[in-house]
């Protein structure tokens, strides 16, 4: 729109103007987007779902239903993908938008006509949804009815959001005494533990609790940093908040607890290809040149998917007691892999151990020997097996080049996934590396279970997602380089600069 409007030309007026249009349109594009959740919510229902009697539903209990009522438990997995945000987001972008157009008309309609903003629509939703018995509540719609408009007068008038869902809130306490305690009780349902990365290799370890609960946690550890403070302790008090609160929860003075360990994975390309000469497109330097390959998520050390700087890496690994005269170990109760990936494309080519390593390169060549260099192939992926339950090999070959579920937006860890056929065993599909991927359990059952869904892998492990809806999206193994990424660069520098004059200089 910067094209069409001189923004640099506007006056005071003209700006402030422009930015009410943005926040009146900003509101009547949340009603457009509640009105399509709502109305594709309605196209997935409940009855396509398996019942409890039915070999793969859902595991009860260990998870909280967030599932609207009337809807596939499978429609915020669609919505994710298609809307390109995370299954949680879905989650509660379908329960805001139900509520909206089911249970709070008018304040949809205050929405779409501009006259209220996102933020302030969403504290009436926050206070009053599922309060109506026509959303399993135990409130009289007329009575909620009631205590939306006046809501809808408080936000008309400019009431900040936060202070319009007290209000809200308290009204509706005011005519049903229970009503607090009802959502109370299905937010602690959904009390969880997460660990989030931020920047420079932190992390937030977050906790949803119960406010008392909470409150009493940080006074703990409060007073236990104010007491390591007092006693000379230099360290800045947060700091000591943080470290005090990680030693609680771990304990490393209790010695029957079974000690932190990890299982290490090294990722390193195989040895290079030999020297390349100029090839189509390039120029002579002078030198050979080498295939040169941009930096990706492979070049770092992650815990868990999140970076960590070199010093924290040598930092956890001297704590591990994985680093030895003779290189890495494995850590005390964990193990060491290493992944051999192509230095061209970034591809995992295989997985080994590191006396497994140690014992092919004591061995060499089949054929030729140890001190040969024939240039045989010595170790490749593990081979396809005529049974459905992948092979140990297997399994941890897809690991290592999953790393999390592969499902676009899942972010559980590959240790937390199963090894699943991409082109169903039952249908002919290989138990072969190039046909099997990592999928949690929902998203195993989302492709097995959910009509509409379609799955397809390349031997490379590029995993292509389709909805029901005809929305298709695809991951990528970590570390697999996009096509065209590779480029020759003199060995010994950087690319050379296309407008630099060939040589002679």
């Amino acid at each position: 729109m910067t094209d069409l409007l001189d923004v640099d030309g506007f006056d005071d007026a003209e700006m402030a103007r422009e930015l009410v249009a943005v926040a009146v349109g900003r509101a009547k594009l949340a009603a457009y987007e509640a009105a399509l959740v709502a109305g594709f919510a309605a196209r997935r229902p409940q009855q396509s779902d398996l019942t409890e009697d039915q070999p793969g539903h859902g595991v009860e209990g260990y998870l909280p239903d967030r599932a609207p009522a009337g809807v596939s438990e499978f429609f915020a997995d669609e919505l994710a993908v298609v809307a390109g945000i995370s299954r949680a987001a879905a989650t509660a972008l379908t329960e805001r938008s139900l509520v909206l157009r089911r249970e709070l008309p008018d304040t949809w309609a205050a929405l779409a006509d501009g006259l209220i903003d996102h933020p302030r629509a969403n504290a009436i939703v926050k206070a009053l949804g599922g309060q109506s018995t026509d959303a399993g509540g135990r409130v009289d719609p007329a009575v909620v009815g009631e205590v939306e408009a006046q809501a809808l007068q408080w936000a008309l008038a400019g009431e900040t959001p936060v202070r319009l869902a007290e209000r809200t809130a308290a009204a509706l306490i005011a005519v049903d005494a229970a009503a607090a305690d009802r959502r109370r009780r299905k937010a602690e349902q959904c009390m969880d533990v997460q660990a989030k990365a931020t920047a420079d290799g932190m992390g937030q370890l977050v906790a949803d609790l119960p406010m008392p609960v909470a409150a009493a946690c940080r006074d703990a550890v409060d007073g236990y940093a104010r007491m390591a403070k007092a006693d000379g302790d230099t360290r800045p008090i947060g700091q000591l908040r943080a470290q005090i609160m990680a030693d609680l929860i771990l304990r490393p003075w209790d010695t029957t607890r079974e000690p932190v360990t990890a299982h290490l994975q090294v990722i390193a390309p195989l040895p290079g290809l030999g020297t390349r000469s100029a090839g189509e497109g390039t120029r002579p330097t002078g030198g050979d040149l080498r295939p040169f390959t941009p930096p990706t998520d492979s070049d770092t050390a992650t815990v868990d998917g999140a970076p960590i700087t070199a010093g924290q890496l040598r930092e956890l690994l001297e704590q591990l007691d994985a680093l030895c005269p003779g290189g890495l170990q494995a850590p005390t109760g964990g193990s060491l892999g290493i992944s051999l990936t192509d230095p061209a494309t970034g591809a995992l080519r295989a997985t080994v151990t590191r006396g497994e390593l140690e014992q092919l390169v004591r061995r060499g060549c089949p054929q030729h020997g140890a001190a040969s260099d024939c240039g045989c192939a010595v170790l490749d992926r593990p081979p396809p097996v005529d049974r459905y339950r992948p092979t140990p090999a297997q399994q941890r070959f897809v690991k290592a080049r999953d790393r999390t579920c592969r499902h676009p937006g899942c972010r559980r860890p590959a240790r937390w996934t199963e090894a699943d056929h991409v082109h169903p065993h039952a249908e002919g599909g290989q138990t072969a590396c190039e046909n099997l991927c990592s999928l949690c359990r929902r998203h195993h059952r989302l492709k097995t279970h959910a009509p509409g869904w379609r799955f397809t892998m390349t031997d490379d492990g590029v995993l292509s997602v389709t909805t029901p809806s005809g929305v298709t999206r695809t991951t990528r193994p970590p570390g697999l380089r996009l096509p065209g990424e590779l480029v020759l660069v003199p060995v010994g520098g950087p690319p050379p600069d296309p407008a630099d004059d060939p040589p002679p200089f």
